[in-house]
């Protein structure tokens, strides 16, 4: 019967969703609707649908936007081709693009003008690499497995570099770069771009296998980072389930278990991290325990109109 629900800690939103989302709420204030962003600003429906009702236009192509109308880039980031394409349509752009994957973005720049092959770990047609892919042309190759990385080819294996998405878990990382490296001694980059807030967040969820017996995640399917925790969670032991928001639980998982950890994905606001506890105590649970965790301190400001 369950009795105790269990808190990750650190959960919920990072400071680059708070940044995007904040960027949005300030150019709606600056500029008054209605306000396109080009892609979801950050992958969950519920931040979408509460900004549509606030005069937000959602849209996947850049033609589908007035000109002259302000656009904002979501936290996922977009290619120069992008960037450029706006330009030409007249569009007054904001730059929401979470600032450390605008650090990805420098890399690829930099280890592609060094004549680099630029090789980015992470999963195909994600807004996040697909924004990374497009910072250079030519030369850059998305790795999502280790059998793409037996089968890369490269002009100068002594001239190769590596970048990865920073929505991913070291253990999505570590099978394809040990590969790389057999292939290429001689390759450059970081151990990963996989961000604080992403480690921090997969770090709270390992310490909840410890304590509980099965897993909650609040985050849409869409969101990489969100998918990434439930796999941690697998991992380690625990059955895991994602789920948008309360009225995903069906009551059948909570069968023969006491205690039930959540943790919500870096997009998910805690509003649904509170009604989950809600439901969960309306079906038995009866102590809310959160768990100890890392203090995220770090803050970015909102981004404004041309930067």
């Amino acid at each position: 019967m369950l009795k105790e629900i269990i808190l990750a800690n650190p959960r919920g939103f990072c400071a680059g969703v708070v940044r995007a989302i904040a960027t949005v709420r300030l150019a709606l204030a600056q500029y008054g609707a209605p306000i396109y962003v080009l892609h979801e600003i950050v992958h969950n429906k519920h931040v979408v649908q509460e900004l549509e009702e606030m005069g937000v236009v959602f849209v996947e192509e850049l033609a589908d936007i007035p000109r002259g109308a302000v656009c904002i880039f979501s936290a996922h980031g977009v290619s120069v081709a992008v960037q450029q394409q706006a330009q030409i349509f007249g569009l007054r752009t904001i730059d929401a693009t979470c600032p450390l994957v605008s650090s990805v973005h420098r890399m690829v720049e930099k280890y592609h003008g060094q004549g680099c092959d630029v090789l980015i770990i992470g999963h195909h047609h994600h807004p996040e690499v697909e924004g990374v892919a497009g910072r250079a042309v030519g030369r850059v190759h998305v790795i999502a497995s280790e059998d793409e990385a037996e089968r890369v080819q490269v002009i100068d294996p002594e001239k190769v570099a590596y970048v990865t998405q920073t929505t991913l878990s070291q253990s999505d990382i570590v099978g394809i770069s040990k590969k790389l490296a057999q292939r290429f001694p001689a390759i450059r980059g970081p151990r990963s771009n996989v961000c604080y807030a992403t480690q921090n967040r997969q770090n709270a969820v390992k310490d909840l296998a410890r304590k509980a017996d099965i897993l909650l995640v609040v985050g849409s399917k869409t969101s990489s980072n969100s998918n990434r925790l439930r796999e941690v969670g697998v991992r380690a032991g625990m059955k895991g389930y994602l789920i948008d928001d309360a009225t995903d639980i069906r009551a059948e998982w909570l069968d023969n278990h006491v205690s039930v950890g959540v943790t919500a994905g870096a997009s998910a606001p805690e509003r649904l991290v509170r009604g989950v506890v809600q439901w969960l105590q309306e079906h038995g649970a009866t102590i809310v325990t959160e768990l100890p965790g890392k203090e995220e301190q770090v803050a970015f400001q909102p981004a404004v109109l041309g930067k």
